[in-house]
């Protein structure tokens, strides 16, 4: 009969060919069940980064018995695949769609951040940071990224202004790093680049330690970047503090 796809029924038995264990019955799949408080919980683990199986562990442990949970660790695997991901993957758009909004706003002047690291992975986190009209940070994008050369910057530049709408920006600030510069140039060519006075500023211990009364330059030159509202005043100031301390000569100080 097998040749023409029909079957032959020769012999029914309608008792079970074991005995019953109603004590099992609670892990047939139509009994189990994930409470709120573990769905909850499986969702702060999988956003932490802990595992399936970690997570699993954690609920027996905590009842002391998996026999006690009402469900399997598959379930919580199919929960994390069903659930938990879908509501990240809507999360992330969600917040893509508020980066790009405030970039059309708040894209004046944007800093460009790298002095963040992993410590899993010794990743470089790069940060674009706006500023909206209350004068809050806000965050513009994000990358990990392993090298820090020209064309890991120029991808990553590309990337992100293609993700923004292709607008340029009118000024942007980072460190004094010659890689970024080179980057900036080639993707922005129309952006006025300039250096975050924060990493200047941070260069004085190691640039003036070794001047006498260095304390006394470091304030003045402190007062001079820090009270200057307009270009002229600064230049005016910084010729005056320059002159004062006899350091016209220094290439860093006088920017050569």
């Amino acid at each position: 009969m097998k040749d023409v796809g029909l079957w032959t029924i020769s012999k029914v038995v309608l008792n079970h060919s074991h005995p019953c264990c109603p004590d099992h019955a609670e892990m047939l799949k139509q009994h189990r069940e994930l409470s709120m408080f573990v769905c909850r919980t499986i969702e702060t683990h999988e956003e932490a980064g802990i595992r399936p199986s970690k997570t699993y562990q954690s609920f027996v442990a905590a009842a002391g018995s998996d026999r006690e949970l009402g469900f399997i660790e598959k379930d919580v695997r199919n929960y994390i695949t069903r659930e938990v991901r879908n509501i990240f993957e809507e999360d992330d758009a969600k917040e893509f769609g508020k980066c790009r909004a405030a970039f059309d706003y708040f894209r004046d002047v944007v800093s460009f951040d790298t002095t963040y690291n992993t410590n899993m992975y010794n990743l470089v986190l790069d940060s674009f940071v706006g500023m909206n009209h209350h004068g809050q940070s806000t965050i513009l994008g994000c990358a990990l990224m392993e090298n820090e050369d020209i064309q890991s910057f120029k991808w990553l530049f590309e990337c992100w202004l293609r993700c923004m709408g292709g607008k340029a920006l009118k000024g942007i600030l980072t460190d004094q790093c010659a890689s970024i510069q080179r980057a900036i140039e080639l993707c922005m060519p129309t952006t006025i680049h300039c250096w975050c006075i924060w990493y200047i500023m941070k260069k004085i211990p190691s640039k003036l330690n070794g001047y006498k009364g260095h304390n006394e330059i470091k304030q003045e030159m402190s007062h001079v970047v820090w009270n200057s509202y307009t270009k002229e005043a600064f230049d005016r100031n910084w010729i005056d503090f320059l002159r004062k301390y006899g350091h016209g000569g220094n290439k860093w100080l006088s920017g050569d």
